[in-house]
């Protein structure tokens, strides 16, 4: 169960991040593959933040805690944060007291459900290890990286924001079914993925869906259909929306789950927002896409991540504005071929390395 306690004699390790699942999902990665070597793992997160259900059957126990969100401008809403995060505190220093006889290192991924566990195993002793996922610092690692051993970053030109003693590249930890061009499934929704009849053009504005993104594909949807098989993932909010559409080469989605591997190998063109996770799984299959970045993502942090793409593949990035106005087939045209996979660092066994080794 979710909450069960932990066999006393098994060693542990805590693990701390969410608020989004660009923080959990690298954390599942690492978690899946500490847990083979028959190590326990405790999370710290929220009460019901995202974190409590991904994490859900697949860590040992979750413990949730009080906290509240870390603005950058004035609100109200500080004030009575400041208590939920002291609050918090106090409870992330009576678990971490407690299990301090078998775990010694805390892995904290980001978002502000962590600070209170990092501040708080800082004062215990504990051995602190950061994960920043995006090409742009959250303010969130950027206080934990004051109390920690070791900080990792998915993108180099992210060295530059934290300590240079403290600081290593590690790389994004992809999971295991983006290390690898294989097809775990052949076919999907009627579509043979590995020869398909019309090449595949897919679309993700992510698991919510982008207006944005499903505004342009419907705009030029028959002559989209003509040329591709279209897998369009609009989000749950726009499913009713264009489930109508739907023909044989057309193929609208409210979610993916397992997938979404399989997809993108599958797929001859990609157009996507470029979330650090997206990002890093598409250079890991060495796949360049068209990327639209988010405009309103912090520190405009998409447009940083879909860089690092066009830098390492050629991927090509079009901001929201000028995606307005494109010609989607003439941008499609300049994406190159697909390119050698990236993943040589080996990001996950780089963080592992440090995380199960004594301090």
């Amino acid at each position: 169960m979710q909450n069960e306690l932990i066999d006393r004699n098994k060693k542990a390790v805590v693990f701390t991040g969410g608020g989004s699942g660009g923080h959990v999902v690298p954390a599942l990665t690492l978690i899946s593959e500490i847990r083979k070597s028959n190590i326990k793992v405790v999370y710290f997160g929220s009460y019901k933040g995202i974190e409590s259900n991904l994490t859900r059957g697949k860590v040992d126990r979750y413990i949730g805690v009080s906290t509240g969100k870390l603005r950058r401008y004035i609100d109200f809403q500080n004030l009575t944060d400041i208590f939920r995060l002291i609050i918090g505190l106090f409870q992330s220093f009576i678990h971490l007291l407690l299990l301090r006889s078998r775990a010694s290192t805390i892995v904290s991924m980001g978002g502000f459900v962590s600070v209170p566990t990092v501040m708080a195993g800082k004062v215990l002793g504990y051995k602190i290890i950061v994960h920043e996922q995006t090409s742009r610092v959250g303010l969130a690692n950027k206080i934990a990286s004051i109390f920690a051993y070791r900080v990792f970053v998915s993108f180099k030109d992210s060295l530059k924001y934290f300590p240079k003693d403290k600081v290593r590249y590690s790389g994004y930890p992809v999971r295991e079914e983006f290390k690898t061009t294989q097809l775990n499934i052949r076919t999907f929704e009627g579509v043979e993925l590995k020869n398909p009849a019309l090449p595949i053009l897919f679309v993700t504005g992510g698991g919510n869906g982008s207006k944005l993104l499903n505004d342009k594909i419907k705009e030029n949807l028959d002559s989209l259909c003509e040329k591709f098989t279209v897998i369009h993932q609009v989000g749950s909010q726009s499913i009713d929306e264009f489930k109508s559409l739907r023909s044989k080469t057309y193929i609208p989605l409210a979610f993916l789950g397992d997938e979404m591997p399989d997809l993108m190998k599958a797929s001859r063109y990609i157009i996507s927002r470029s979330g650090a996770g997206t990002v890093a799984e598409l250079i890991a299959l060495g796949k360049p896409s068209l990327f639209i970045p988010l405009k309103i993502a912090q520190k405009n942090e998409q447009y940083h991540n879909a860089m690092e793409a066009h830098r390492v593949l050629g991927s090509i990035v079009i901001e929201e504005d000028e995606f307005k106005n494109c010609s989607i087939e003439e941008e499609l045209k300049k994406i190159p071929s697909s390119s050698v996979p990236q993943d040589r660092e080996h990001a996950t066994q780089i963080i592992l390395d440090e995380v199960l080794q004594s301090k």
